[in-house]
């Protein structure tokens, strides 16, 4: 009977034993994201060719405003409506226009930029009807921007980088129509 018992408690003991968790320790794997500088969206050249060689200027600012919506800059937003703004004085514009340039040259309030972007869209379009030897620009639209207003922009591409509302909805929008 002692042997039986000896026994029992060799196998209750190794099997107690063997049946632990294993005591390694193994160390969480780190994985480092580099978050210190921001995706940059690059807007496209336009490859159309004008008329008009301040026509041309204006649009290709145009762009550089259009650039700074799509990263969400409010500052270089600014500086490059303000660039266009005397382009556009240059041109002598419509009213409009330049007031909705100036309104977002003089501010550095990310929202109110966009807000004016639409009007200046709207005369950089009637601006370049007729204004084009060759090549397409494109009229695009975000249904969602303005609560579901909705509003369009031109650009030089098919691809939807949305200026309303930069990275958070950056492929909303669709191709309205082309410019020729």
């Amino acid at each position: 009977m002692k042997k039986l018992s000896f026994i029992f408690f060799a196998i209750t003991a190794f099997s107690v034993s063997s049946c632990k968790d294993n005591p390694k320790q193994t160390e969480p794997e780190v994985v480092t994201v580099d978050n210190s500088a921001p995706k940059t969206y690059e807007i496209a050249q336009t490859e159309a060719q004008f008329n008009d060689p301040k026509v041309e200027a204006i649009f290709k600012q145009y762009l550089q405003v259009e650039a700074a919506l799509v990263n969400t800059d409010a500052t270089k937003t600014a500086a490059e409506a303000s660039k266009l703004e005397l382009l556009l004085k240059e041109k002598n514009a419509d009213e409009t226009i330049q007031n909705a340039v100036a309104a977002m040259a003089g501010s550095e309030d990310i929202k109110i930029q966009r807000e004016n972007f639409e009007p200046l869209s709207m005369g950089i379009e009637k601006m370049l009807q007729g204004a084009l030897v060759s090549g397409t620009l494109y009229k695009q639209y975000c249904p969602m921007a303005f609560n579901n207003k909705g509003a369009y922009w031109i650009s030089s591409s098919k691809d939807i980088l949305n200026p309303y509302f930069g990275d958070k909805m950056l492929k909303c929008g669709r191709v309205d129509s082309e410019v020729k």
